[in-house]
């Protein structure tokens, strides 16, 4: 008895996938024209010089988390108090800077206490 032998490829299967994938590639397709961020972008504008000098208040946060402002030691509980007369001749925001020991929770309060206060820019330097 001889063997026949299986000469003829299948194609239905591939032909299926190949369909699958045109249906994916045509729904997904139109959805790729749609991403994107719309921006304005600003027109040629001739810069002015400021000679102003920035007006910043700067906190100073120990090691020990101790407060200070202009080199006088400020409680905790008033802190909040002191920050809300002193920004009124800082219009440009606060700058706390803070010794390499001193905690998160020190400075996270400085920063409560002066977005309290209305500080609106607040900058954080490492000494």
């Amino acid at each position: 008895m001889a063997r026949k032998t299986f000469n003829e490829i299948n194609i239905t299967p591939l032909t299926d996938i190949f369909l699958v994938l045109l249906i994916i590639m045509m729904v997904v397709a139109p959805l790729l024209d749609q991403q994107g961020i719309s921006l304005n972008v600003p027109e040629n504008v001739e810069e002015q010089q400021i000679d102003k000098d920035p007006q910043i208040l700067t906190i100073y946060v120990s090691a020990a988390n101790k407060y200070f402002i202009n080199n006088e030691e400020i409680e905790k509980d008033r802190l909040g108090t002191v920050l809300a007369q002193e920004i009124k001749n800082y219009p440009d925001g606060l700058l706390i800077k803070t010794d390499e020991e001193a905690t998160h929770g020190a400075v996270v309060t400085v920063m409560d206490k002066a977005r309290y206060a209305g500080v609106k820019a607040i900058s954080i330097d490492r000494m």
